[in-house]
C-alpha cells in the first residue's frame, strides 16, 4: 500500500510551499519546470486571441495566404512529432516499459533523464501546436476554431506541463506516446493536402476524426488497466484524471464524428449532389 500512495504523498508533503511546489528531479533544472505561471500566462494568451483579440483583429480584413508558411509549419510538425515517437520507442515503449504497469523511477539513470527529456519536448512541441488556432483565426476559418479544438490544445499543454513538473516518464506518458503517433499520421496528411489540394476529401477528414477518437479510447483503457494493479506504483491522481478527461474527450469528439459526417449530414450532401 505504502508503494501505491508514496508519488502522491510526496507531491503533497511539498504543497503547503506553493502550488505545485514539488518537481520532479530530472527536471528540476529545466525552464517552466517549477514555476506553473508562464505555462498560464502562455495559455491565456492564447485564449484572448483565439477568443476576442484574433477574431476582431480579421473582422474586417481578408484571409492571409500563410500556404507557404503552413508547409514549413506541417513539416516542421511531421518531423518532430516522428522524432519523439521513435525517441519513446527507444526509452521506454519499445520494449523497456512494461505496458501493464511501469512504475514511477525518479533515479537519475541515462534512460529515465532520457524519458524526462523527452516528456520536456512534448510541452514544447504542445505550445507550437496552439499556432494551428493562429493560423485558422488569420485564415478567417472560424468555423474550425470551436470549443472542442480550443479546448483540447490548451489542455494538452497544461497536461505536458504535469508530466515535466511531476512525472516525465513511465507509465502516464502513454497519453504522450499515443499522441505523437496520431499527430504524426495528422500533419502528414495536413502537409500533404496542402501539396495536392485534390487529396482533401471529406472521407480523409473522418479518417483522422476516428483515428483521433481511439486514441482517447485507448489511453483511457491504459489507465483503466493500471486501476487493477493495486500495488502498482503509479501517481494515482493521474490515473484518475487521464481517464475522466479521456472520457470527456471521447464524447467530445463522438458529437463532433455525429454532426460532421452522421446520417444527417449525408442525408444533406446526397440533396445538395
Amino acid at each position: 500500500m505504502s508503494r501505491l500512495i508514496r508519488p502522491l504523498t510526496d507531491v503533497l508533503a511539498h504543497w503547503g510551499t506553493g502550488l505545485f511546489s514539488y518537481v520532479d528531479p530530472r527536471t528540476e533544472h529545466l525552464p517552466m519546470a517549477r514555476n506553473p505561471l508562464p505555462v498560464f500566462a502562455i495559455v491565456g494568451a492564447y485564449l484572448y486571441f483565439s477568443l476576442s483579440y484574433g477574431p476582431r483583429f480579421m473582422k474586417n480584413r481578408q484571409p492571409f495566404k500563410l500556404k507557404r508558411v503552413m508547409l514549413v509549419y506541417n513539416a516542421v510538425q511531421v518531423v518532430w512529432c516522428a522524432y519523439l515517437v521513435e525517441e519513446c520507442l527507444r526509452v521506454g515503449w519499445g520494449g523497456t516499459y512494461n505496458w501493464i504497469c511501469e512504475p514511477v523511477n525518479t533515479a537519475k539513470t541515462p534512460r529515465s533523464l532520457q524519458a524526462a527529456q523527452v516528456c520536456y519536448q512534448f510541452l514544447l512541441l504542445k505550445i507550437v501546436d496552439l499556432l494551428d488556432t493562429v493560423f485558422m483565426i488569420l485564415r478567417k476559418n472560424a468555423r474550425q476554431v470551436s470549443f472542442l479544438h480550443v479546448y483540447h490544445h490548451s489542455l494538452m499543454v497544461f497536461v505536458g506541463w504535469l508530466c515535466v513538473k511531476v512525472a516525465p516518464g513511465e507509465h502516464h506518458t502513454f497519453l504522450g506516446f499515443v499522441n505523437l503517433i496520431v499527430h504524426t499520421i495528422m500533419y502528414s496528411y495536413y502537409f500533404y493536402s496542402l501539396l495536392n489540394p485534390d487529396a482533401k476529401s471529406a472521407q480523409w477528414k473522418r479518417y483522422i476524426t476516428l483515428i483521433q477518437f481511439v486514441q482517447f479510447f485507448l489511453i483511457g483503457a491504459h489507465e483503466i488497466i493500471s486501476l487493477f494493479h493495486p500495488d502498482c506504483d503509479v501517481i494515482r491522481p493521474f490515473t484518475f484524471g487521464i481517464i475522466v478527461q479521456s472520457a470527456f474527450m471521447t464524447a467530445l469528439f463522438k458529437d463532433f464524428y455525429h454532426k460532421a459526417y452522421g446520417q444527417g449530414r449525408n442525408k444533406k450532401e446526397k440533396l445538395n449532389s
